[in-house]
């Protein structure tokens, strides 16, 4: 890997040389602890887990004490004596105490090769100006280099002073030779510097993308900023990462995700090159957590994943693609019927005219793929939910479970038209924590009873299935499980919650990282509940996310982790 510019300390140059080895030997341990099932015939151990409470998600028998797995499923469910007797002579007995057990918790929108290569680059969460980010960048370990480019994440000009967007002088100051690319933390919107929009030929004179927007100031020269489709320009000049680097933030990625108490993540949006190596590691046996890849359907690597069809692995499926339709609400990109209320010149944008849009939905639906479609705003939504209706009906595969990711803003007959069709909602409680602060002055207060609807869209019919949308928001399942019970953030403002019509109970949260990612995967009769003859994912938790008060969340922990019953994590 490259290493600093100049002006970088050899402090910096230590500091990331060695996360970068701590990040190949999670590789290794990633290697090792995940053998594959014991082959018929060979001396299989059931193991006996026992907990303060396991909470099935099985109507018939909703709570239990132990259960018992065998070659990777649920053989027993039931009380301690009970578990015991089926589990017979010699079990293993794994004892959780004070913890509770609940079914496998499942991310249904996420990153993993995002959340990588997040854990890896120069992380400006929570800065707090331009300043605070320039400062940042000089502090940032080898790892946020590809090749020669300065890489870094996270950046929110709505928590600075003035809440505008930044400009290139400040980088230009910092980093007159090295290109500088930094996304804003909803990856909807880029900040360069001069040398990046050099070596990207982007001028006065490059006009907006379809999609897209470069940023100007009052001469027309870019600012350095770049919306949607615009990000493209300089993207496709950024060296790619190395294998090295790949490996080691995927690597990194799978790991935090057995840690949060992960036992499978929905992928939204997986690039060929990912793929292939995730594909390699599932053969290998190396997956400690189960994925759900949704195909990139935006690049050109969906003309090789339609080409390809459908696949089913042992830990790794993909059967979905993902399309992206509007931009988000932060930067003002997320589409919408009527201008945004604190800009009244702008709607968003879409970044797919809709007629693309309807052929690729053929496309994909008529080689067996379930379509997923990232949709914002009110327009947007409305665009996605007529079409997937339209295209379902159209190739009869209404039974592929298609879904809208994120269903933001949506207006009532959507949400009723959304519910009705079927459709999986595929949407993120901390996305409301972190936008109700603003959300208000974008849309107003009349579209805001349409946005973030999670009950209005259940009791509407859809299937809620839960996620984060990593590295976007943090990965922490059980911050997901406060906000979509609170509707408040950590410090629990506002009181009662923010538009607190739409909470959810503690069992609809639960379902909804459960029992709903397991029906949008196709997986319902293998996951998403605790009973016999199912697949021994479980997570075990500090607390329970069902009956305890919603506030002990916030200081929970997650004491273990078991995938197809291997413990991927144990709390130290």
């Amino acid at each position: 890997m490259r290493g600093y510019p100049s002006q970088h300390s050899d402090e910096t140059r230590a500091r990331g040389a060695a996360l970068l080895a701590l990040i190949g030997a999670v590789v290794l341990v990633l290697g090792v602890g995940c053998a594959r099932r014991a082959p018929e015939g060979a001396r299989v151990e059931t193991t006996v887990y026992v907990a303060r409470r396991i909470r099935t998600l099985d109507e018939k028998r909703p709570e239990a004490e132990a259960l018992a797995v065998r070659r990777g499923q649920l053989v027993a469910v039931g009380t301690k004596a009970e578990v015991l007797k089926a589990a017979g002579e010699g079990a293993r007995v794994v004892d959780y105490g004070n913890a509770v057990v609940v079914p496998g918790l499942v991310d249904a929108h996420a990153h993993i090769a995002g959340l990588g290569r997040s854990l890896t680059v120069a992380r400006l969460e929570e800065a707090r100006s331009v300043e605070d980010v320039v400062r940042r960048l000089g502090e940032a370990p080898s790892t946020s280099f590809q090749g020669d480019w300065l890489i870094g994440k996270g950046w929110d000009q709505n928590g600075w002073p003035g809440k505008e967007f930044p400009g290139r002088a400040e980088l230009d100051a910092r980093f007159p030779k090295t290109p500088v690319y930094l996304t804003r933390v909803d990856h909807h919107a880029a900040w360069v510097n001069g040398e990046a929009l050099r070596r990207a030929g982007i001028t006065r004179e490059t006009p907006d993308p379809a999609g897209g927007r470069i940023l100007r100031d009052a001469k027309g020269e870019p600012t350095g900023v770049l919306v949607d489709n615009a990000m493209d320009l300089v993207t496709r000049v950024v060296p790619a990462p190395t294998d090295e680097q790949l490996e080691a933030r995927l690597a990194a990625a799978l790991e935090r995700c057995a840690q949060v108490g992960l036992t499978g993540v929905h992928d939204a949006g997986m690039d060929l090159r990912t793929f292939r190596k995730l594909q390699a590691w599932d053969m290998a046996g190396r997956l400690p957590v189960r994925v759900y890849a949704m195909a990139d359907g935006q690049g050109e690597d969906r003309h090789t994943y339609l080409e390809l069809g459908t696949y089913g692995g042992r830990m790794l499926e993909m059967k979905a693609v993902k399309f992206l339709l509007d931009g988000a609400l932060g930067s003002r990109g997320a589409a919408l019927h009527e201008p945004y209320s604190d800009a009244p010149k702008e709607t968003g944008l879409l970044l797919m005219e809709p007629r693309e849009l309807e052929a690729r939905t053929w496309a994909f639906m008529e080689r067996g793929f379930q379509v997923c479609i990232h949709a914002i705003g009110d327009r947007a939504n409305t665009l996605v939910v007529d079409t997937l209706i339209r295209a379902a009906a159209g190739t009869g595969t209404q039974p592929l479970r298609h879904r809208v990711e994120h269903a933001q803003i949506l207006r009532p007959e959507d949400i009723q038209k959304l519910g009705a069709a079927g459709l999986v909602a595929s949407v993120q409680p901390t996305h409301a924590t972190s936008d109700m602060g603003w959300a208000e002055a974008r849309l107003g207060a009349e579209r805001l009873k349409g946005a973030y609807a999670w009950k209005s869209l259940k009791e509407a019919g859809a299937v809620l299935a839960l996620g984060s949308d990593f590295p976007i928001e943090n990965p922490d399942v059980l911050a997901g499980l406060y906000a979509a019970r609170t509707r408040q953030d950590a410090a629990g403002k506002p009181e009662g919650g923010w538009q607190p019509q739409e909470r959810l109970s503690g069992e609809e949260a639960l379902e909804g990282f459960t029992v709903g990612p397991a029906w949008a995967s196709f997986a319902e009769a293998r996951r998403g509940r605790l009973m016999e003859g199912m697949d021994a994912d479980f997570t075990v938790l500090s607390v329970d996310p069902v009956l305890d008060e919603p506030r002990k969340l916030v200081d929970a922990k997650v004491v273990a982790t078991v995938v197809d019953g291997r413990e991927v994590y144990r709390a130290p």
